[in-house]
Order: structure tokens, then sequence, then C-alpha cells
């Protein structure tokens, strides 16, 4: 047993004998529930954190037609004016 695992799988029993009142002749059954409790969080596959999600790249506006240049005098030059 590496001495890490010993003193976390003591504290949990230690965590586990307050939690049951202080009882006593009931140390080997939360040292091996601690045991339990240990190896199995240690067995589980850590959780890697969530990949960060890329901001979706924004669509390009669509370019408008490109109007025909008229000069704008054109317009007006093409309708003769009405005389009052």
């Amino acid at each position: 047993m590496t001495d890490d695992r010993q003193e976390r799988i003591r504290r949990r029993a230690h965590e586990i004998w307050e939690q049951a009142g202080r009882p006593e002749g009931a140390h080997m059954q939360h040292w091996d529930q601690a045991a339990a409790e240990i190896d199995a969080d240690q067995k589980k596959p850590k959780a890697k954190a969530a990949p960060k999600k890329a901001a979706k790249p924004k669509a390009a506006k669509a370019e408008k037609p490109a109007k025909a240049d008229k000069p704008a005098k054109a317009k007006a030059a093409a309708k003769p004016k009405a005389k009052a």
C-alpha cells in the first residue's frame, strides 16, 4: 500500500467512524469501507474538462448586386418638367 493511499483510507475511516457515532469495535469495518471507497474512486476515469465550443463563424452577409451607375441627373433629364 502506498503511504498516500493508506493516509487517505485512514482519514476516510475516521470520518466514517465519527459519522457512525464513534462506536467501539467497528474499526475494521470502517477501514474496509474506506478502502473500498478510495479504491473505487481511483478506478473511475477522471472527468476531462468539457471541450470549449468553438465560436461559430459568422455568416458572410450576402452582397447586394451592384446597381448600374446612372447619373442622378439622367432621371431628371429624361422626364420634362410640366410647365404651369
